[in-house]
């Protein structure tokens, strides 16, 4: 059984894989997964095993969506000192089964759709929520998703000016130069008059602030991936009108949530399928976790234009 099973690389999925087609097949699947259809995507919270001695874990991450007949479960490795090393901080494969029989059918490397389709769903989210005509773009990190979100970003709005801020001012240059864009010496300046800020950073602190944030901004927040972590200021989550992939996770893993108190207004997917409104003339976050029918979707459009 095993030598039936696909195996498909990080080079390939780059190759077949395209934000113009994946952003649109995220707002699909963000629908899905909030839409009051019963048994329409089973999706639990993911199970995450600690690795004391590096500070990090194996998260397991299974999904079975009705609306596709997708049955897929990513494994995630996160150890976020490897970046001391120069080595990635997550690990991923996305394993895809036959729904029908539970059957194996592919291995897919899930690195590079984890950079693609997180970065696609902060675009979807900053389609319905950036304020009108968005000229000024903040991205607040220098690694592989700020990378990602550069290009996403740019799939939506045309911005005029790119900033890049990171801790190692030299990153955020080298990815100022590649994305066309302006690095920036403080995250101060970097946000200030901003219409789009993305903070994709591996902080587990604060490193924005409310008084530097324009009014009606709109944030994606990326990092502060574990329930003790906050990148975001807790004063900007409780200011804000704050989205969410799923409340179910977010209540759980999400230290922006958890340490901030801040209320949730409603689900990415709610918005999309009109039960929330957008209110993009407010000061809006939305707070990414990532979820497995995002990685499964993705999986299936690979698969798809292999075969």
């Amino acid at each position: 059984m095993a030598a039936c099973v696909k195996q498909i690389s990080s080079a390939t999925v780059m190759s077949v894989l395209k934000y113009e087609d994946l952003i649109p097949e995220m707002e699909k699947a963000m629908s899905k997964v909030s839409s009051m259809a019963e048994s329409g995507v089973d999706q639990p919270v993911r199970t995450v095993v600690k690795i004391k001695p590096a500070d990090g874990y194996l998260g397991v991450m299974p999904v079975y969506s009705q609306y596709d007949n997708l049955l897929a479960a990513k494994l995630l490795c996160f150890y976020p000192h490897n970046s001391l090393q120069q080595e990635p901080s997550h690990y991923a494969i996305i394993m895809v089964f036959d729904a029908k029989n539970g059957a194996p059918k592919a291995m897919v490397d899930g690195d590079k759709i984890t950079e693609m389709r997180t970065a696609a769903v902060s675009a979807v989210a900053t389609k319905y929520l950036s304020p009108a005509d968005p000229q000024v773009l903040a991205i607040l990190g220098s690694g592989v998703q700020a990378r990602s979100h550069c290009i996403a970003m740019r799939k939506i709005y045309p911005f005029k000016e790119v900033r890049i801020w990171s801790r190692n001012f030299a990153n955020a240059e080298k990815l100022a130069k590649e994305m066309n864009g302006l690095a920036c010496k403080t995250a101060e300046e970097a946000v200030s008059g901003a219409d789009v800020i993305n903070t994709v950073t591996s902080s587990p602190i604060p490193i924005i602030k409310l008084e530097w944030i324009k009014p009606g901004a709109h944030i994606n927040a990326v990092g502060a991936c574990r329930y003790d972590w906050n990148e975001i200021d807790p004063a900007i989550m409780q200011a804000a009108v704050v989205y969410v992939d799923s409340k179910d996770a977010a209540v759980k893993e999400s230290g922006d949530i958890i340490m901030s108190k801040a209320e949730i207004y409603g689900e990415l997917g709610e918005m999309i399928l009109g039960v929330k409104e957008a209110k993009r003339d407010q000061l809006t976050v939305f707070k990414s976790l990532g979820l497995a029918i995002q990685d499964a979707v993705a999986a299936k459009m690979v698969l798809d234009r292999t075969e």
